[in-house]
């Protein structure tokens, strides 16, 4: 894990362009305890996605470490601690109604990532116009229309899938870890994840959108060069219109290629 440096190494402010409603937040994974940041207060009691939304709100960076409470499985997720047998057996899950029995709730733990014991130790988080290292993700709280434009960036120039992986429960591990350590962007939408659902976290029609380190450079280097708004997207009338001109066009230049 690498430790905070006292900038990040990369410009993100062309994030600051498609106006969002909630600031982007960066996040890092520590093995070390960062300097010069302050520890999340010990009095707040917060689940590990609801720390994203304490980092949208607070004006300095923070850190969370084993020693914060924390409400729901972050600590596991993080490797910090074990899980309780009785939640690790699916108990909870079928009592809340989201599996049929336990023995879905327990199945299902085999496709959460998370990280081995003792790796993270520390875990930074900032808004993007007060981040003082590289972040190992950013997230973005989204509407469907800016989320278009982030994921449309990431394929511009590499024809990537737009792939969105999660699950009922555990959101949160989708959101901050899966994208790190497969390197691969991800989104999901919180009202589909019971715990995010359930705290009222997101505004309504919100799209998470988590963007690794190594898709920092060709995501933010795209929006810099693409166009954000696309002419087609302003009415079905110009949509069509432009259409039917460049099928004319390639057709009439087919004919003699």
């Amino acid at each position: 894990m690498d430790e905070v440096k006292s900038a990040p190494r990369i410009d993100l402010s062309v994030f600051d362009r498609l106006n969002f409603v909630r600031p982007p937040v960066g996040v890092k994974f520590l093995f070390f305890k960062p300097e010069g940041m302050k520890q999340l207060p010990g009095d707040k009691k917060l689940s590990f996605c609801e720390l994203l939304v304490e980092a949208q709100n607070s004006e300095e960076p923070f850190y969370f470490s084993r020693e914060n409470h924390e409400t729901c499985v972050g600590k596991f997720l993080l490797g910090m601690e074990e899980m309780a047998p009785f939640a690790e057996s699916g108990q909870i899950g079928s009592r809340l109604g989201i599996f049929q029995e336990p023995r879905a709730n327990y199945v299902f733990y085999q496709h959460i990532p998370r990280f081995e014991r003792n790796v993270v130790n520390y875990v930074a988080f900032s808004k993007l116009d007060a981040i003082p290292f590289d972040p190992d993700v950013l997230i973005i709280n989204a509407t469907a229309s800016q989320a278009e434009v982030v994921m449309r960036a990431a394929a511009y120039s590499t024809g990537e899938l737009y792939v969105s992986r999660t699950t009922p429960v555990m959101g949160c591990a989708w959101i901050y870890i899966y994208p790190f350590r497969k390197k691969e962007v991800n989104f999901l939408i919180p009202e589909m994840v019971h715990g995010m659902k359930s705290r009222r976290l997101f505004p309504e029609g919100s799209i998470l959108i988590s963007i690794p380190y190594n898709w920092l450079p060709t995501v933010v280097q795209n929006l810099k060069t693409m166009e954000m708004e696309l002419p087609s997207y302003r009415s079905k009338e110009q949509y069509l219109e432009e259409f039917q001109k460049i099928l004319e066009t390639l057709a009439k230049k087919a004919v003699n290629p």
